[in-house]
């Protein structure tokens, strides 16, 4: 069976022929993400167990709007709890509740990638 073509790597912008997905210099940050989700923890090692479920709904039946979509003068329910200072481990600012601000999806995925960046 002869063998396939090769086709370029799949980072943007990279010419580099492969046999499949990466090439061997951005393979490496692949990598590091799949480290760092390890490293990270579960949902719920994280905090975000039935305590939080409960206390989040409890949040968002208080505060139903996206306060960012507000901000922009639309109106969309909030589904996302977010700490406002990411917690990083500290389970003070956790469960302050000073710390959080109801998001839309949109809003927190944003929110977060802008955060995450230097993690990845």
């Amino acid at each position: 069976m002869p063998a396939r073509p090769k086709r370029p790597c799949m980072h943007p912008g990279c010419p580099e022929l492969v046999e499949g997905g990466y090439c061997e210099r951005h393979q490496p940050k692949r990598e590091r993400n799949a480290e760092y989700d390890r490293e990270r923890g579960t949902a719920h090692q994280r905090g975000y167990g039935a305590r939080w479920r409960k206390a989040r709904l409890a949040f968002l039946r208080e505060h139903p709007w996206c306060v960012m979509c507000e901000r922009e003068g639309r109106l969309r329910a909030a589904e996302v709890v977010d700490h406002i200072v990411p917690h990083k481990g500290d389970y003070e600012r956790f469960w302050d509740q000073s710390n959080w601000q109801p998001l839309c999806i949109r809003h927190h995925n944003a929110k977060t990638a802008r955060e995450d960046m230097g993690a990845w």
